[in-house]
């Protein structure tokens, strides 16, 4: 597996936060939302640049990234959502609240990665090559591993039950281009169901 395309995800979230980011005319809390998804965004971008190799890898800017996902996640997320609030320039779909409880566990889990990605950051980057140990087909991140079809982020599996989520600690053990990978798997998973595309 080629590691640019570990990383395509991450790519496509941030091109759809950058969307988000630069519509006018938000007010109250849609302004607020957007206002912390142009945060993530940022994050992401600066994150996705260093896994790729594109910048070079620093480990108090993946922390500092990472806190500013984590921040603005989990219950600091879900509450930028109240009940119907799609007015103005908004991109929330309707399914956020027909299906909240799949928004709040995606809104947790993004901030269970982002603290694991923080916390694992004084590793730096893994040495293995593509397609080699957790990284590779058949591995975490391959098809029928923990995060294909059924696995991690598959339903019943341990990202489908909130009470089988690893604390940051045990995640932290993982490769750092895995835990980034995770975080940006959840802002895709996430903005695919919940986010209304701009044609």
């Amino acid at each position: 597996m080629k590691i640019s395309a570990i990383f395509v995800s991450g790519a496509l979230v941030i091109s759809g936060v950058a969307a988000a980011v630069a519509h006018g005319g938000a007010t109250g809390i849609v302004k607020e939302r957007m206002d912390a998804m142009g945060v993530m965004g940022k994050a992401m971008k600066s994150l996705s640049a260093m896994m790729r190799g594109e910048t070079k890898y620093d480990a108090g800017a993946v922390r500092k990234g990472a806190q500013a996902i984590e921040v603005h996640s989990g219950e600091a997320l879900t509450k930028l959502f109240p009940k119907d609030s799609i007015m103005g320039p908004s991109e929330a779909k309707p399914e956020i609240w027909s299906n909240w409880q799949e928004f709040v566990d995606l809104s947790g889990q993004l901030k269970l990665f982002a603290a694991a990605l923080a916390e694992a950051a004084d590793k730096g980057l893994s040495s293995q090559g593509p397609g080699a140990g957790m990284m590779g087909q058949g591995g975490m991140m391959g098809q029928g591993g923990m995060m294909g079809q059924g696995g991690m982020m598959g339903q019943g599996g341990m990202m489908g039950d909130p009470s089988h989520m690893q604390d940051p600690a045990q995640l932290a053990q993982m490769p750092v281009q895995g835990l980034f990978n995770m975080t940006a798997q959840t802002c895709s998973a996430c903005h695919t169901k919940f986010r209304i595309e701009k044609k």
